[in-house]
């Protein structure tokens, strides 16, 4: 069965002000762009999408992964990764315990091979024992990435996960980013500010002016 991110009739509150809603369905591998002024509700849509929405707002609907409808399950059962602006890895671990962090349990010869596959893989061959705060931004947003993936997930979130990227640089990762959705065939929503975003993610885009 194809990998699919389903939200189904979500309305989504601020006290008593509506701030959106959606219908939508995401098929493997497909980018859908979110885009909107601050204070539209697409950080919340996130949050909604991981379990993780403040008090402060109310969410109606449903979201479906994989034919499962995963609404009320915990966030780390939820198998829904994020990616963000920041790299946020650990400056206690390395480079390969940052990503092992997050992989699924299993034997460990064989988690450390695929960790420097995926490392050769995006250009950062023999770097896993360094610590992040040694690496270039583009380094850690590579390395951010390959956690994510290595974690498994069934769909991913990006959260303007290149806007503090360099215009050169902000080109290069959202690519090998998007590569690895297609490859991976994950279901994806993105939020940006940026339409240049939009245009490389080459899918649907919503726009919540208005909504």
């Amino acid at each position: 069965m194809q990998s699919s991110l389903q939200i189904k009739n979500l309305q989504l509150f601020r006290q008593d002000q509506r701030l959106l809603r959606l219908n939508e369905q995401v098929n493997g591998g497909e980018i859908l762009t979110i885009m909107g002024p601050s204070g539209s509700g697409k950080s919340s849509l996130l949050n909604w999408l991981t379990g993780t929405l403040s008090s402060s707002f109310k969410a109606e609907g449903e979201v479906w992964l994989d034919g499962q409808n995963i609404d009320q399950l915990p966030t780390h059962l939820r198998h829904i990764g994020v990616l963000y602006q920041d790299a946020l890895l650990f400056s206690h671990l390395s480079v390969t315990g940052n990503i092992a962090f997050a992989m699924p349990k299993g034997n460990k010869k064989q988690r450390l091979e695929k960790i420097e596959q995926a490392l050769e893989q995006v250009g950062l061959k023999g770097l896993g024992s360094r610590h992040p705060d040694t690496l270039s931004g583009g380094q850690q947003a590579r390395v951010a990435l390959l956690r994510l993936l290595l974690s498994e997930p069934k769909a991913i979130l990006l959260d303007e996960p290149f806007s503090k990227l360099d215009t050169q640089l902000r080109a290069d990762i959202r690519q090998l980013v998007f590569e690895q959705v297609r490859n991976h065939q994950l279901p994806t929503i993105m939020v940006t500010h940026d339409h240049s975003d939009a245009e490389a993610a080459n899918g649907k885009v919503i726009n919540l002016e208005g909504c």
